[in-house]
């Protein structure tokens, strides 16, 4: 009965590792989030909560009347960049999405 225990807690400790682990990857830019999943086995996707700690892990910090933080982008034809903090004062549409 002990040894079963001890595994029982050996088994939940390598859990909690993992899960750790796979938030602190989650907190990565995505560049390296990216490196480090394309490694990960697929059966890890079954074993661990992936979406809730991505969830917790890219939940970010704004609320509903915060001012958008400041970001430059290239335009679609790429001859510019447009900076969101040029644009205060005036109506702006943010369009989140894959365009693939």
């Amino acid at each position: 009965m002990r040894k079963l225990l001890k595994v029982a807690i050996a088994l939940g400790v390598v859990y909690a590792l993992l899960v750790a682990g796979l938030y602190a990857a989650m907190a990565q830019p995505p560049e390296r989030f990216g490196q480090i999943m394309k490694r990960m086995p697929r059966q890890m996707f079954f074993i661990l909560p992936f979406k809730p700690l991505w969830m917790q892990a890219r939940a970010g910090s704004l609320r509903v009347g915060d001012q958008a933080p400041d970001f430059t982008l290239q335009t679609t034809d790429r001859t510019r960049t447009v900076q969101l903090s040029l644009l205060r004062g005036k109506p702006v549409v943010l369009v989140f999405g894959s365009y693939t």
